[in-house]
Order: structure tokens, then C-alpha cells, then sequence
């Protein structure tokens, strides 16, 4: 597992926004209030959405409000790697699937996409909107090779069409997310060869089990009471 520690450059402050913290004591209201530090997760992914990644100061205001010690919020921070701990692109945050089925479909031709277009992982554009790194199997094996940008999946990628969803964003469009092979969820890429026939679903090849007749159980006495 990666080490993962803070930034070296923090804000000086942080507050939830109004939206964000109506929504806070929404998850808190849904706990007890002696187990109210379970809204904990919730709480750190409003702060992420909210300024893009999780300052310290956040993580010290969501220990205040759920009344637990800051090194709890901390762990729980540090160890879901869901959690940003450096500032990321402002517009797109890349997500690129490096594990062993999306590199046998070409993640390593997305990497270099990635660098020429945004630089090194783990660093943000010059313009601040773009930054990237790799990470290990997003279960979207099926749709290799694929990355997560923002909250979406984009999947069955190419070096074309992953600069064109780059060069979209750095114009202020909205990328469509999903298969870029025009499949839908993880059907074949081509033509279903497999599974085609109907009888295989609607029951008609199900063969009818007759279930022979048991005997009867033996009838028994109803106990009696003991006699003196």
C-alpha cells in the first residue's frame, strides 16, 4: 500500500458551504447521537466534492463537528484511497486503470496520452484544470482499458478517443461517459454469439422434476399423563 500524507501547502481555513453542510447534518441526523461519528466517510466526501480534495482544516472541522479525536478522521482519510490528500485538476481528474487487463488492452498508449497532454502523475497542468494518476483495478475489466474521470467510468479506450475526451473538457464540454465501442454495460463488442437462443431463458428446456409420493408419517399416541 502507498503512503499517503497530506500536502505540504494547506489553507488556512476551512468551512462547509451551506449546501454542503445541510447535507452534513443529514448524515449525522441519521446515526444516534452516540454513533454519530459513523457519518464520518460521508462527511469527508461532502469536503472532497466541495473543494476538490480534503485539506487538513477539513479534517479537523469534521473531528470538531462529530466529536472525535482529529487522528480518527485522519486514518479513515489515509486509508480509502477514494480520498484526495493533494489538490487535483480543477475540471478533470483522470483515474487511469493500470492493472494487468487494461494493460494488455493498451492502458500503457493512455499513460502516454496522459503525460504528453497533462504531464507527470500526481502533478497538476499549468492551467490547474488537468491532473492524473494511476491506480490499480477499477472492476470495469470488461470495457478495458478504461479510466475514471471525475465520478464517471470511460471505458474501451483508445489514445484517440481519450485525447478527444481531454481536449472536450479543456473546452468546457461535458464528455459523454461509458463505452467509447458504442457497447452497452459489458455486452460483447461485436454481434452475441453466445446465449441467443430464447428457449434458454424463458423456462420451456427447464425439465419438470415429478416428485414422487412420501409415505405418511406413522400416526402416534398423544401422550398421556403419568400415573401415580
Amino acid at each position: 500500500m502507498s503512503v499517503r500524507r497530506l500536502a505540504k501547502e494547506q489553507p488556512a481555513s476551512f468551512a462547509f458551504s451551506q449546501e454542503s453542510q445541510a447535507k452534513a447534518d443529514w448524515w449525522k441526523a441519521k446515526y444516534p447521537a452516540e454513533r454519530k461519528q459513523s457519518a464520518v466517510i460521508p462527511m469527508l466526501w461532502l469536503a472532497q466534492k466541495q473543494e476538490g480534495w480534503i485539506p487538513e482544516p477539513a479534517i479537523r472541522e469534521i473531528a470538531s463537528q462529530l466529536e472525535m479525536p482529529v487522528i480518527r478522521v485522519l486514518e479513515v482519510a489515509t486509508f480509502y484511497v477514494m480520498f484526495q490528500l493533494q489538490p487535483v485538476g480543477k475540471v478533470a481528474f483522470v483515474q487511469l486503470c493500470g492493472t494487468t487487463p487494461c494493460q494488455l488492452r493498451g492502458a500503457l498508449d493512455l499513460r502516454r496520452v496522459l503525460k504528453d497532454k497533462i504531464g507527470e502523475a500526481h502533478h497538476i497542468s499549468a492551467d490547474g484544470k488537468f491532473s492524473w494518476e494511476e491506480v490499480e483495478c477499477l472492476g470495469a475489466c470488461c470495457n478495458a482499458p478504461m479510466a475514471a474521470i471525475n465520478d464517471y467510468y470511460y471505458e474501451d479506450l483508445t489514445p484517440e478517443s481519450l485525447a478527444q475526451i481531454l481536449d472536450d473538457f479543456a473546452a468546457g464540454k461535458s464528455p459523454q461517459p461509458g463505452s467509447y465501442e458504442g457497447r452497452k454495460s459489458s455486452e460483447p463488442k461485436d454481434s452475441i454469439k453466445t446465449l441467443t437462443e430464447p428457449k434458454l431463458f424463458d423456462g420451456s428446456l427447464a425439465k419438470k422434476i415429478k416428485i414422487p409420493n412420501l409415505p405418511e408419517k406413522p400416526k402416534t399416541a398423544p401422550a398421556t399423563e403419568p400415573t401415580a
